[in-house]
């Protein structure tokens, strides 16, 4: 694991992991508030029979129980992989003040790729956004996952 690392990012990475022991496709993610991990999650639609079940929902619904709210203001999303429409727009609704995302996925992700969804005039909010911390990591634990299972 690269040592220049966040740690809350290495933290994302490990959930991930833990994810794929699962048969999961290994997506981790956590939210920090005020340098605090208040909600961890892993990918668990497999597993839960729920096609939701996104570690960044999931993320997301344990911080809003954890606080008491919906609304996740000054609260830091960290995944490690670039999150899809359904995921981007509850980062939106969420009202998170930033995401971090390891890898770019150029067919599925709705930030840098496909729908765009923090670029469109309908977005209610957006986060500052950072990608590529972890990344080289993120993308052969993915890569490892799939080539195991074609």
């Amino acid at each position: 694991m690269n040592i220049l690392l966040s740690p809350f990012m290495s933290q994302a990475l490990e959930l991930a992991a833990s994810a794929a022991e699962r048969g999961e496709v290994p997506v981790g993610a956590l939210i920090v508030r005020e340098g605090r991990v208040i909600a961890t999650a892993t990918n668990a639609m497999c597993n839960g029979h729920d096609p939701t079940a996104h570690a960044e929902m999931l993320a997301i619904r344990n911080a809003a129980e954890t606080l008491g709210n919906q609304r996740l203001d000054g609260c830091d999303l960290w995944v490690t992989l670039e999150p899809c429409a359904m995921c981007a727009g509850a980062i939106s609704h969420a009202r998170i003040a930033r995401l971090y995302y390891a890898a770019s996925d150029p067919k599925g992700g709705a930030v840098e790729h496909g729908a765009r969804v923090f670029a469109q005039d309908t977005c209610h909010h957006r986060p500052e956004v950072y990608s590529g911390m972890g990344e080289a990591e993120s993308s052969t634990m993915l890569r490892a996952f799939f080539a195991e299972r074609r």
